[in-house]
């Protein structure tokens, strides 16, 4: 890449990473043009937990969870689950999660997920500047709780956050009761975060977003991507169903979608998706304060504007499945074992998380087309690290010097 900003942008997604990022780059005065055959925050962006988990440093290649693996996926009510008639699809993703599950690679993820979730509220808090959050936004803190079964892995979760700095309060089960007394107690005790954020409504806020990127200039192409491809060495070419557009630079940040872009590109990225559900209790949102995450059931509850959220579990099927509705039942018991008061349940809704088996985001050039930058892979924390992806991927974008560390990140890590 030369020294000078780019000229044109075309960004393929309209999530939480692509809007934020088109947001930057016209802060920096780069025309941009996002991509998506959706409306703007219809697919994960829609419907996730609503979390902004700053202290979400830990992710799912660590050796306590690998010996669980097997227990889990024999049971029908666990917090895991597999379509078994996609494993074959599955086996590139699966060989590269058993190289990275170990204890020098768990503690590698972390530190490298802490660097950007460090700066991902205040990169966020300067967006809320700019628009009006009323009723969207809520600073009351999240409660993460458990059981003993699995005390060693919340000892080590612990253990890790504080070795790295974050803030954390323990919590025995009185002072859970305390600020959540609707709970059933179930649960032996908790951790408080409470400088944490959750949204009333994450649509709202990516629609608000999307509102201020339009209003600065952006524009928007309400069309399916067909193709993506570097023509020249100061040139990109996005194909839709419809037209061919030409840009300097592009980039794909379309969540789970991206896999077939970049193997179009000859990178075989070993990229998956975590189908995750949610389910709303309506009315029922003033029964809890704030979020709570029951961490052995793997699934959470959040209050927001629709009603009482119920979200989580881990299904591993692709994109192409039909939703599970033993998922959903899973979903709603888990709730109703920590608010037994809850009944009929509404919106069952599936979504996409995008991961890679190191549970590291994929953020900059692809290998081969330097002109095409990367940003998708978010997992669990698409929603956490929209605005901190926005800020990375529009300095890459406008050649501007970071003192983070963004080799962690490169797609080449899978060659």
């Amino acid at each position: 890449m030369s020294d000078r900003s780019c000229s044109s942008v075309g960004i393929i997604g309209a999530g939480i990473q692509g809007v934020c990022i088109g947001l930057q780059l016209l802060k920096k005065n780069i025309p941009t043009t996002i991509f998506d055959r959706n409306d703007p925050g219809m697919m994960a962006s829609y419907g996730n937990a609503g979390h902004f988990s700053p202290y979400a440093v830990l992710q799912l290649n660590r050796p306590d969870i690998l010996y669980d693996v097997p227990k889990m996926l024999v049971s029908s009510n666990g917090p895991l689950a597999l379509k078994w008639g996609y494993i074959p699809k599955m086996l590139p993703w699966i060989f590269h999660y058993l190289k990275n599950c170990n204890k020098k690679s768990m503690l590698h993820t972390a530190k490298y997920m802490h660097q950007i979730l460090d700066l991902s509220m205040s990169a966020f808090e300067e967006i809320f500047q700019e628009i009006d959050i009323t009723n969207l936004v809520e600073q009351k803190g999240i409660i993460y709780i458990w059981t003993n079964k699995n005390i060693k892995s919340r000892e080590l979760e612990i253990k890790v956050r504080n070795d790295l700095g974050v803030k954390q309060k323990i919590l025995d089960v009185k002072e859970i009761l305390d600020l959540e007394p609707n709970l059933k107690p179930v649960f032996s005790g908790g951790c408080y975060y409470d400088y944490a954020y959750h949204a009333r409504d994450p649509h709202g806020i990516l629609k608000k977003i999307f509102e201020l990127y339009i209003k600065r200039g952006g524009k928007f192409v309400k069309e399916n991507v067909d193709e993506i491809k570097q023509t020249d060495y100061n040139q990109t070419l996005i194909k839709t169903n419809s037209k061919e557009y030409k840009f300097e630079k592009s980039v794909i940040a379309c969540g789970a979608f991206s896999k077939k872009l970049t193997d179009q590109l000859g990178e075989k990225i070993p990229l998956e998706t975590e189908r995750g559900y949610h389910i709303h209790f309506k009315g029922m949102d003033k029964l809890i304060n704030r979020p709570v995450i029951f961490l052995d059931r793997g699934f959470g509850l959040t209050p927001m504007n629709q009603g009482l959220r119920a979200v989580g579990t881990v299904e591993l099927g692709g994109l192409k499945n039909p939703i599970s509705k033993k998922r959903i039942e899973y979903i709603s018991n888990c709730a109703k074992e920590l608010l037994p008061q809850l009944g009929t349940h509404d919106d069952e809704w599936l979504g996409f998380r995008p991961t890679l088996p190191d549970f590291l985001p994929v953020i900059g050039p692809s290998k081969n087309n330097q002109n095409i930058i990367y940003a998708f892979g978010h997992q669990h924390l698409g929603w956490t690290l929209g605005a901190i992806t926005g800020k990375i991927v529009s300095s890459i974008l406008a050649n501007e010097k970071t003192n983070l560390d963004l080799s962690v990140y490169n797609s080449s890590r899978f060659s």
